[in-house]
């Protein structure tokens, strides 16, 4: 339960067991390896892995494309909790036997991604032509081709004009323009966007006939094809048939890769694999016939690999202890009931060097909290039942999802003793179905106290628990200065704080206000109070006189023990309200589910009141179980990470990231 201790670990090999070595620490995935700070030289060099690399990268996304166009059009059946299942574990053996067909299997991400191609230019091809064949809709009835430009004496105008013109309109135009010249006019179509119009006219006036339809409006439409509408959307829609068969064609051959899913699944992670791998491989310091490697391995791993990486591939292996002066990457390790609480504490920094893993110090208060403030039996028992089964049930699911899962299990178990302890199992549900639909009230007493009832007493206890909970932080601060060395620091910074501000407390208690407020009775004897006013002073002395003790001016040294004590006084003061909110959260949780159920009993008793009431507490409830589990997730993180963790905490450690098998579909099996 601590931060896990790093050694550095150094090989040295054979450059044609490069391959192999490599191989293994990845599948391993114990070890991060780290740049060797040596310049190259006429013997040792790096190799330029980059155009590999970007290789690899295109072959991956290539394959992710195939994959993705794969379940477009052929959707895998998967379940709500798909999530849940994890990676497929393979063996190694069936590694190597998929590795041996991925040049099979690239041919058949190059012919699915062919095949999406050619679909995506027919749909194109099959959209424009159905924008041709919607324009000619309007000429359908029009017996000559849009591009005829009449006979030897005539010149012929088809065309579009604003909605509304008729044949009338268009006659009496040309009478007054061309008062002594014939015409005929012919109205195709008309809507209210446009006018379809045929015109034809004497040759002998073309061209002021095009002038003056001009100045009316007139359009000659895009598309002049040279057969007559009619046929022309005939051969148009025969095109778009024939496009739409090979659409489906395509279809149905991207449809028959179907069941090599797998295999190209195989192939995204195989080349993200290989990438990872040249990434390493651009590091390593490498000679003609030789490689150096270095990096940083667990403690509790490091003599196991050594063995399994001579015996296996034959490089020389030294583990080394860390220097005083080395910042080693972070890895937390606990057991199943601390474990939860490592991405709690990742969220917020991991532990800078020096400092311990407060995992398993905050673990008990998480839990705590966490069920304090959602308190309620009924809420708790369905939290632990659906843990408990997803748990049971999904062994492979991957292990931060995993412990996601233990969390709320640990926080349901708590939920539940709280609840028991208020008396709340679904609000007052046990009492309100007894009452309403059996005539007799089945009582449900608290094992504790009923918080509605009386809250005062359940904010006092908060705000005793959050004074534990904040001194709990200054003594581990305390441990970690001792732990480091300096002793004198525990003394400024944790003794003269517990004196400070325990005497404020103990002093408060002896207060008739505090008592009234409290609903208390508690007769101290003077002696008490004395006792408690000498302690606050001397904490305060303390804290004046030291708190600026890096500072050569003695009147700078006073000026920030001034300003520390009022920090420490106003700090507490209002770290220790914050805790207030395990009350406000507790309380509307309960009253939430009260009210629930008041509103299902509305109807009184008999099947439509059954009926109502079932209704309005699922609803209900769910919706009071999922915005009080999210809220109180919420605030026991934020005492944690601004309360707990401002005491003695400060962070800034670097993530362990081990070269492994980083992948998004499979994972290889324990050996």
């Amino acid at each position: 339960m601590a931060v896990v201790q790093m050694q550095r670990i150094n090989l040295l090999g054979l450059r044609k067991n490069r391959k192999q070595t490599l191989e293994l620490l990845q599948r391993r995935g114990v070890v991060e390896i780290t740049p060797l700070n040596k310049e190259e030289d006429h013997i040792f060099h790096r190799m330029d892995v980059s155009s590999s690399k970007t290789q690899f990268q295109q072959m991956q996304q290539s394959a992710a494309q195939a994959l993705g166009t794969l379940d477009s059009y052929v959707p895998r059946k998967t379940s709500p909790l798909a999530i849940l299942e994890g990676r497929k574990a393979i063996t190694l053996k069936e590694y190597h036997t998929l590795e041996r067909k991925r040049e099979e299997i690239l041919e058949i991400v190059t012919t699915i991604n062919t095949y999406e191609k050619e679909i995506h230019e027919k749909n194109a091809a099959k959209l424009k032509l159905q924008m041709q064949l919607e324009a000619l809709h309007p000429w359908l009835s029009l017996d000559v081709p849009l591009q005829f430009s009449g006979t030897p004496k005539t010149s012929a105008f088809i065309g579009t004009m604003p909605e509304g013109v008729t044949n009338e309109m268009i006659e009496e135009a040309f009478s007054k323009a061309l008062p002594e010249n014939g015409i005929y006019t012919q109205i195709i179509d008309s809507t209210t966007e446009q006018t379809c119009v045929f015109l034809l006219v004497n040759r002998s006036i073309c061209e002021k006939s095009e002038e003056l339809l001009r100045s009316l409006g007139f359009a000659r439409p895009t598309n002049l094809c040279a057969n007559p509408p009619k046929e022309e959307a005939k051969r148009l829609e025969e095109k778009i048939q024939g496009i739409g068969e090979e659409i489906s064609a395509a279809e149905d051959g991207i449809a028959s890769y179907a069941d090599k899913r797998d295999e190209i699944t195989f192939l995204v992670d195989y080349f993200s694999m290989r990438e990872e791998k040249y990434e390493v491989l651009g590091t390593l310091i490498q000679s003609k016939r030789t490689f150096l490697l270095t990096g940083y391995v667990p403690a509790e791993n490091a003599e196991k690999l050594s063995k399994e990486l001579y015996e296996t591939c034959g490089v020389a292996v030294e583990i080394e202890n860390l220097s005083d002066q080395e910042e080693a990457p972070v890895l937390l390790k606990n057991n199943d009931f601390t474990s939860p609480m490592e991405s709690v504490v990742e969220s917020f920094s991991l532990p800078g060097k020096g400092e311990i893993d407060p995992s398993s110090v905050i673990a008990f208060f998480f839990y705590f909290f966490f069920g304090m403030m959602l308190s309620d039996a009924g809420y708790g028992l369905l939290m632990v039942i659906a843990c408990g089964i997803i748990l049971k049930k999904y062994q492979n699911m991957e292990p931060n999802l995993r412990k996601s899962i233990r969390m709320f299990f640990f926080c349901g178990i708590s939920t539940m003793v709280w609840g028991f302890l208020f008396g709340g199992f679904f609000g007052d549900a046990i009492q309100k179905i007894s009452a309403t639909f059996f005539g007799h009230e089945v009582p449900m007493p608290a094992l504790w106290f009923t918080p509605v009832k009386d809250p005062m007493r359940l904010l006092m206890f908060c705000l005793g628990i959050g004074i534990i909970h904040l001194f709990l932080g200054v003594a581990v601060k305390g441990f970690q200065d001792w732990k480091q060395g300096a002793r004198l620091d525990v003394i400024y910074d944790v003794v003269f704080i517990y004196f400070f501000v325990g005497g404020l407390i103990l002093l408060l208690f002896t207060t008739s206000l505090f008592q009234n407020m409290a609903g208390v009775k508690w007769d101290f004897s003077p002696m008490v109070e004395q006792v408690a006013i000498w302690i606050t002073i001397i904490g305060a002395v303390g804290i004046v006189a030291t708190s600026g003790r890096e500072s050569r001016s003695p009147v700078k040294r006073i000026l920030k023990g001034i300003f520390a004590l009022y920090n420490n006084a106003t700090g507490y003061l209002s770290d220790i309200l914050s805790y207030s909110r395990l009350l406000a959260l507790g309380l509307a949780t309960g009253i939430i589910a009260n009210v629930v159920n008041q509103m299902g009993t509305m109807a009184g008793g008999g099947i439509g009141g059954a009926i109502l009431f079932i209704v309005v507490f699922l609803l209900g409830h769910t919706m009071n179980i999922g915005i009080n589990m999210l809220g109180a997730y919420v605030h026991t993180v934020r005492l944690q990470y601004v309360e707990f963790f401002g005491k003695f905490y400060e962070g800034g450690g670097v993530k362990f990231h081990p070269f492994g098998v980083h992948t998004k579909f499979f994972k290889f099996k324990e050996d």
